[in-house]
């Protein structure tokens, strides 16, 4: 599948930020929900006085409802005359075009074969929750899971050590049709900070629908004594949903960043990720 530029276009690259409380996901909807999406492409229709056009933006990460973004990244395929005339105000235009709880941060032309979404070689994600007895700092509150059970991050560490690796997390997503649920976890750890507040980086080439957050309802079952350490790679290797995991409430998570390759290697990155994903066959007969 081709991804080249059309002739007459730019491809620029936005790197972004926004707060999920009040929007309905990343992605535009046919109900008419706030969406990010909806809102940035509104703002550039108007800031660039393109009437009735509206440019498509694509997205690194489709976060959904209430999940925040750091380090987000999106590109945008503008006319070149409309990004020659544009592009020195392009930003601070944006800004005050913008409602307040979405930024973006740089606008810059992309190099050749970047694609947001196809070209990224991982996503970070954090997750935020908190076992005070007090609950959650009010100034936090739309960022931090409150769990009302003290928490052994050492027993979560333990547990989610067994789920690194390629696997089929079909277990802790939710299903889509024709899409796979082959994985690689690469980093998920877990560290309480001086404030009590622990925080779990979730690090994979591509995450499936729901897996963070299911991931960590696992680990939270484990923190809280429910299960052992064991349980969360037991669930995965059954390869079905499990009642017992829950997919926590979305306000504790954020897209920290979205890493890419090198320029030279991004062609061949968007190509492969475009690729439908199968597990080696392992082991011999019988």
């Amino acid at each position: 599948m081709s991804d080249e530029v059309e002739p007459g276009y730019v491809r620029v690259r936005l790197d972004l930020s926004y707060d999920g409380t009040d929007f309905s996901g990343w992605a535009k909807q046919a109900r008419g929900q706030r969406t990010v999406q909806g809102e940035i492409e509104d703002a550039l229709r108007t800031v660039t006085r393109s009437g009735e056009t509206t440019y498509e933006l694509t997205v690194a990460g489709r976060t959904d409802a209430g999940v925040h973004a750091r380090g987000q990244v999106a590109h945008v395929d503008l006319p070149a005359e409309l990004w020659a005339e544009h592009q020195e105000k392009l930003l601070k235009r944006l800004a005050g075009r913008l409602p307040k709880d979405v930024r973006v941060w740089s606008l810059t032309e992309a190099p050749e074969g970047f694609n947001a979404r196809f070209s990224a070689i991982w996503r970070r994600y954090a997750y935020r929750v908190t076992d005070h007895h007090g609950g959650v700092d009010p100034l936090l509150r739309g960022h931090v899971l409150w769990h009302d059970w003290p928490l052994d991050v050492d027993a979560m560490n333990a547990a989610a050590r067994g789920l690194l690796g390629e696997h089929d997390f079909a277990a802790y997503c939710k299903k889509r049709e024709g899409a796979t649920t082959i994985r690689t976890l690469q980093e998920l750890s877990l560290q309480r900070g001086a404030d009590g507040i622990i925080t779990a980086t979730v690090r994979a080439d591509a995450f499936c629908h729901n897996m963070v957050r299911s991931l960590i309802g696992a680990l939270l079952f484990v923190g809280d004594g429910h299960r052992p350490p064991e349980w969360p790679a037991k669930v995965l290797a059954a390869g079905v949903r499990d009642s017992a995991v829950h997919v926590v409430r979305p306000h504790g998570l954020t897209l920290e960043e979205v890493g890419y390759p090198a320029d030279e290697l991004l062609m061949a990155r968007n190509k492969e990720a475009r690729n439908r994903r199968s597990l080696p066959v392992r082991g011999g007969c019988c």
